[in-house]
């Protein structure tokens, strides 16, 4: 009994011995690693908070802004992690490594989502368009809604809801209808062959002089534009602003249809001449 007591004792100081030579040989180094990680914690904080004033005087879209923010804070957060394990003895180059072919892997599974999330990150950082712009692509044309990191929703003009892949609008074209601020509206109108094109080109000035939306500057045009199958084409430009255009465009075709019934203006429709032909 005593003997086993004995042993026991012998452990219990050996191993308290072996615990103070492994305190005192990786203590200061647990130590110092575990003051490192907490200022590196917040000098990470400090350096967000600068990156946040840079992004927002810079102008930064507030999806990108943010998106940004979270990767450099993974990017740093991850940097800290190493170093610290590297501090208190863990092999870093085999954790890189890890890491390394994990990424690679996570790239080759998620390849189009990632081409989707370069789209997102370039359109919001160049904003070829943005949201609340009408723009034209992929066969689509309607007011974008929202545009997020790797899908950009725009809603169409009759209220569908379209889900576009930044992938394509990145690499595609894209017409943005309404981003400047004036835009021409060319209308064609066909008159008949037998009617007058000066008293035509007089009611189309004066309807488009009356029309108040009609920008004086650059002015607007009016001239034939081709001797079509059935009619001679008169075109007119005008210029307005972006946000008059579809009703300066319809009220035109109105106003006109009109003032041409008024004054005994044809406008034709496609007709055919038959010409019978008896044989002796």
């Amino acid at each position: 009994m005593d003997e086993t007591l004995q042993q026991g004792s012998d452990t219990i100081e050996m191993i308290t011995e072996k615990s103070i030579e492994l305190g005192m040989t990786y203590g200061p180094k647990l130590l110092l690693a575990i003051v490192i990680l907490f200022l590196g914690f917040w000098m990470i904080g400090v350096m967000l908070k600068g990156v946040d004033k840079a992004l927002d005087g810079a102008k930064i879209d507030v999806t990108l802004s943010k998106f940004l923010h979270s990767i450099i804070s993974v990017i740093l957060k991850l940097m800290l992690i190493i170093v610290f394990a590297s501090m208190i003895g863990v092999e870093t180059a085999s954790l890189i490594a890890m890491l390394g072919a994990a990424g690679l892997a996570i790239g080759l599974a998620l390849q189009g989502s990632l081409a989707n999330f370069a789209g997102g990150v370039l359109i919001l950082l160049f904003k070829p368009f943005k949201a609340g712009d009408v723009i034209e692509s992929q066969g689509f044309l309607g007011r974008v809604k929202e545009i997020q990191i790797f899908n950009t929703i725009i809603l169409t003009l009759d209220n569908k809801r379209v889900v576009i892949p930044n992938s394509l609008l990145s690499n595609g074209c894209v017409t943005n209808l309404f981003c400047e601020e004036k835009r021409r509206v060319d209308v064609t109108f066909g008159i008949s062959y037998g009617d007058d094109i000066k008293k035509v080109k007089a009611i189309l000035r004066e309807i488009i002089t009356a029309d108040e939306r009609v920008l004086e500057e650059p002015g607007f045009e009016i001239f034939v534009s081709a001797h079509a199958d059935s009619s001679i084409n008169i075109l007119t430009r005008s210029w307005v602003k972006s946000e008059h255009y579809w009703a300066v465009h319809y009220d035109l075709f109105e106003k006109v249809k009109y003032a041409f019934d008024e004054n005994d203006i044809t406008i034709p429709f496609p007709q055919r001449d038959v010409h019978v032909f008896q044989g002796k």
